[in-house]
């Protein structure tokens, strides 16, 4: 182990230390800084207890809350503070005679500083937080006293080796960079509300002194157990071996029309109409990919007790295939899911060994993340990991309307390696459905198009090639051909 890993102090949080590349550096002063709610005393608390896991002696010098207070939220989140020494610094109470109170509103700040430094230097602490700056800048006089007296305290627990985090809730109007300049690094913890559904909340490293670290913005969430902060995705840190083999549908005629199949380590982007096929199609690829290895399916638009009833009546059997393990549905809210979060759940099925990954829709994952440019830099991101990873990547896409000029909500079909497109059509006085192929960057692929079966207890079937078609890409394709070569209740073409 290197001098730099063996100096470096482990925040409790898995995802902050991925970011900071292994923690934080000790002996140093670092500000946590965000609004109230954002997660700081609870990333603090984190932060406490990996020190008493590691046998560090750990102080917490609270000026906003009550210790009360503190071990309710601790037990909140199923912990205990046993361990870590306390100190409440609170406003005198006449019916509390508590000592360990002090009343920072009837002295100065000098003497306030000097006090946690004489309290220290009897616990002599590894680990510490001050629970929250806020408090020491009402009782300075000017700013310039208040930078001063921070200064000296950095200085005193530099000397003792002491890693220390600030806490600043930037409730003040003073301006909160007065202290970036002073201390060693800054994590501003930030939270968003959304239009409709859950507050989203993101953090970014602002600064850190003579270490590495993930710059941008990392999603988080504050749940039962602590924050679970999910680091920015970066392809290229993720990079595998594997051989390019098709993965069949078990559709001869739609293998053809993809020129052999779906190929590892490609995306492919299934668009069309509402009802004209998509998942249904992506559900018959999950289910083969079930019998050879596993698959993912994240479904954002259709739970999977209705999904598995229409399969089941098409002849699919995903049930059985989620029984054994080999089929994972993951059913999805775009309004309670960040865009980090979802990257992670995904991640997590590839390392379980899932070889294909089907995001059903990317409609509703353009719902979760309404900034259009950071949506395509994190579907970029996405399909460029599962492509070196060797997973099959299916994504649907809807297109706004059901017959006439279809519009995407968002041009990603630059990313994907095949594009497969689906449309109705009207021949013989009934709605019909065709599938043809776009683009496709692992091989040849047929040109042509077919027409698109799906009936009861016969499954999923694919016609010949129909080439009596006119205006497809208009999205009002016309047939003016003979209606012998189009499909029967069979699935064949017509006699005739």
């Amino acid at each position: 182990m290197n001098d730099t890993a063996v100096n470096l102090a482990h925040t409790g949080n898995f995802g902050l230390d991925e970011i900071l590349c292994g923690g934080l550096e000790r002996g140093h002063l670092y500000l946590i800084e965000g609004t109230p709610g954002a997660g700081k005393t609870t990333l603090a608390m984190q932060f406490l207890l990996e020190g008493v896991r590691s046998g560090e002696p750990c102080l917490y010098i609270t000026l906003s809350e009550t210790e009360s207070e503190l071990r309710k939220m601790a037990r909140s989140h199923g912990w205990t503070l046993e361990g870590i020494e306390i100190l409440d610094i609170a406003p005198f109470d006449s019916t509390d005679e508590l000592q360990s109170l002090v009343h920072p509103s009837e002295i100065e700040l000098g003497q306030t500083v000097q006090f946690l430094v004489d309290k220290a230097r009897e616990i002599k602490p590894r680990r510490l937080v001050i629970d929250a700056l806020t408090e020491l800048r009402l009782m300075a006089e000017d700013r310039y006293n208040y930078r001063r007296q921070i200064l000296a305290l950095k200085r005193y627990f530099q000397e003792w080796d002491c890693t220390v985090l600030a806490l600043d809730d930037l409730t003040d109007a003073a301006p909160g960079l007065q202290l970036h300049s002073i201390v060693h690094g800054v994590v501003s913890l930030e939270q968003r509300r959304m239009e409709y559904g859950v507050v989203r909340r993101r953090l970014s490293i602002a600064k850190l002194r003579g270490v590495d670290f993930r710059s941008g913005y990392h999603d988080y969430v504050i749940r039962r157990g602590g924050l679970t902060v999910y680091p920015s995705l970066i392809a290229s840190h993720h990079k595998a071996s594997f051989a390019q083999e098709p993965l069949s549908s078990g559709v001869e005629e739609l293998d053809l029309l993809l020129g052999g199949g779906l190929r590892r380590g490609t995306s492919t982007l299934l668009i069309g109409p509402s009802g004209a096929g998509k998942s249904t199609l992506a559900i018959l690829y999950a289910a083969a990919a079930g019998r050879r290895g596993r698959a993912a399916f994240f479904a954002f638009d259709e739970h999977y007790r209705t999904a598995s009833d229409r399969a089941s009546n098409l002849g699919i059997d995903i049930a059985s295939a989620r029984g054994e393990g080999k089929l994972e549905w993951v059913d999805l809210s775009p309004t309670t899911l960040s865009p980090g979060e979802f990257i992670d759940k995904v991640q997590r099925a590839v390392v379980a060994g899932a070889d294909m990954v089907v995001i059903d829709s990317l409609n509703s994952y353009i719902a979760s993340m309404p900034e259009e440019h950071a949506l395509v830099l994190h579907m970029h991101e996405l399909l460029s990991y599962l492509g070196n990873q060797g997973i099959v990547t299916i994504i649907i896409m809807a297109q706004h309307g059901l017959v006439g000029g279809n519009q995407v909500p968002l041009d990603l079909s630059f990313m994907a390696d095949s594009i497969v497109l689906l449309r109705y059509f009207e021949a013989g006085g009934q709605v019909r459905k065709a599938i043809s192929v776009l683009k496709s960057r692992s091989g040849q692929h047929e040109t042509t198009i077919r027409e698109y079966n799906l009936q009861s207890g016969k499954g999923v079937s694919v016609g010949d090639p129909i080439r009596d078609f006119q205006g497809v890409l208009t999205g009002v394709p016309n047939f003016v051909g003979q209606l012998s070569a189009l499909a029967d209740g069979n699935g064949k073409g017509a006699a005739g």
